[in-house]
């Protein structure tokens, strides 16, 4: 909790349970997974609070919003550079570490100077194999 001591908001106690939430979180849970987990805490927890302090920390760089699901961000607290592997079925998403080499054709990246990637890989999970 001590690398958001300047964080540049207030650390109110129900910034904390968000942020003790997030913390090693390897769920990618989106806001309403948040919201219920912390709000069993502090039930009188607005759903805004979540969603702005959310904001808050991907505009800081201390979390990167997910775009995989169009009906539902989720949120990775993991910053260093990894990918993805998500399950088509339930939505299950798990973190893939390792370097891919992909090389761009120069005609396909123009003038750009790359600086990174992200890659995700789709499939089925076991358990939803199991379920079929």
């Amino acid at each position: 909790m001590q690398k958001y001591k300047n964080i540049g908001f207030k650390l109110t106690p129900q910034r904390l349970a968000i942020l003790s939430y997030l913390e090693g979180n390897t769920e990618h849970p989106s806001a309403e997974d948040i919201y219920k987990a912390v709000s069993a805490q502090f039930p009188t927890m607005s759903f805004a609070t979540v969603y702005n302090t959310l904001d808050t920390l991907r505009d800081r760089g201390y979390i990167i919003e997910l775009n995989i699901d169009p009906a539902k961000k989720r949120f990775d607290p993991n910053i260093k550079s990894h990918h993805h592997l998500i399950c088509t079925s339930c939505k299950m998403i798990k973190d893939v570490h390792g370097e891919f080499n992909l090389n761009l054709p120069q005609l396909m990246k123009d003038d750009f100077r790359i600086t990174g990637n992200h890659i995700e890989f789709y499939g089925v999970c076991p358990v939803c194999l199991k379920r079929k």
